[in-house]
């Protein structure tokens, strides 16, 4: 069955969920976004009832925003836990400190910030919210001076994550500190299937403007990122599999690789792939199969066959966060025509509401190797250049 919720739906999703007829769950937020008519309905009743005789039992979430209902009504299935150890970071961490004994992490409560003594912390450091979503209220503190403005930030933050997601996506009130893992980082849709074996459905490089950027703004897949990554991250993840003892369980898994190649989990979130249907939207888009498709029916991509004439394109999400550093109070309205011209390619191009987000949209794009710069360019772009900002008389 599948739980839709806000922020944002797509209609390639909505599409997939009618043409299979997947079973819907009919919450109020179902009706809200314009599941309305001509979808497979459960009520919510029903999909409890569901729950308790459907073997094997799938469930795929859009949104976080489900986890709540799914904590609230489906204890009984066990899922709820092996939701939480992948969504609460300090927990993570501690189930996978068998793989990696060293790795520093420390849980730090909101409240006790300046009591935090960092001469005990290895510098450089990422602190975050131990339940959160999207890079939001992720710091990078590269020296013991910096201290002081991340604590002013993160207060500053504090109530705009609370006021945008709910306390089951972002929960600011606990935070962990981990120490930096140096290396190429990568974003994993997968699923494990009914025996807990780890499907990989796609794999996206992070790239970054600099050392400091910890932000959102491009991710690219190709052919050879698949070709090198695919069998080590399908072993990686099937170790932290045996670990969480999953079974029938969608991840969207982001990666670091060591200089050395040692693997490290950033994070593994739970019950979906990409955030705001993009990945596995993007995934049908570059090479032709439906994420969510193959997760509901099982199915393996032929990725041999899927490859072989990929040659030399790239296939890249831009996500257009407000790196512009104006409020978003003040900005009017963004010139998406404008952006659009920039790229060789554009696929689809998607808008949402920069104003309770604080991001403009997401761009789908195709380009080939050569013309990297057109990512490099607008990776570097804090998109000044096509917002229009309030005059204030």
């Amino acid at each position: 069955m599948i739980f839709v919720d806000r922020p944002y739906v797509s209609d390639f999703l909505k599409d997939t969920i009618r043409k299979n007829k997947f079973p819907l769950v009919q919450t109020e937020v179902a009706g809200e976004l314009g599941f309305n008519e001509g979808y497979n309905f459960l009520n919510e009743e029903d999909a409890i009832q569901s729950a308790k005789s459907t073997e094997p039992l799938l469930i795929y979430t859009n949104s976080e925003n489900s986890i709540g209902w799914i904590a609230e009504h489906l204890k009984f299935t066990g899922l709820p836990e092996k939701i939480n150890l992948f969504k609460d970071k300090i927990k993570f961490r501690k189930m996978i400190k068998p793989l990696f004994p060293d790795f520093y992490f420390k849980e730090v409560i909101v409240n006790d910030l300046d009591e935090l003594n960092i001469d005990h912390v290895p510098i450089p450091f990422v602190i975050k919210p131990s339940v959160g979503f999207f890079s939001v209220g992720v710091h990078l503190v590269s020296s013991r001076d910096e201290w002081e403005d991340t604590k002013k930030t993160i207060r500053a933050d504090l109530h705009a994550m609370e006021d945008a997601y709910p306390p089951e996506v972002i929960d600011t009130s606990v935070f962990i500190i981990e120490e930096i893992v140096e290396g190429d980082e990568f974003a994993v849709d997968a699923y494990f299937d009914s025996e807990g074996d780890p499907v990989i459905l796609n794999i996206y490089k992070h790239i970054f403007s600099s050392e400091n950027d910890v932000g959102d703004r491009v991710y690219i897949s190709s052919k050879k990122i698949i070709e090198k990554n695919l069998v080590r991250f399908t072993q990686f993840l099937k170790e932290i599999g045996k670990l969480a003892e999953v079974r029938n369980f969608p991840v969207h898994a982001e990666l670091r690789e060591s200089a050395s190649g040692v693997i490290m989990p950033i994070e593994i979130n739970p019950m979906r792939f990409g955030g705001l249907c993009t990945t596995a939207d993007m995934t049908w888009f570059s090479y032709g199969f439906n994420p969510y498709e193959y997760y509901f029916y099982q199915k393996r991509p032929d990725w041999e066959e899927i490859l072989k004439d990929k040659a030399g394109k790239l296939y890249n999400i831009v996500v257009l966060d407000n790196s512009t550093g104006i409020d978003v109070a003040k900005i009017t309205s963004f010139n998406y025509d404008r952006l659009m011209k920039r790229f060789e390619n554009p696929i689809e191009l998607r808008k949402l509401d920069y104003k309770k987000y604080s991001v403009f949209g997401f761009l789908f794009t195709e380009t080939k190797d050569d013309n990297f710069k057109e990512l490099e360019d607008i990776l570097n772009s804090d998109l000044r250049e096509y917002i229009v900002v309030e005059q204030i008389p």
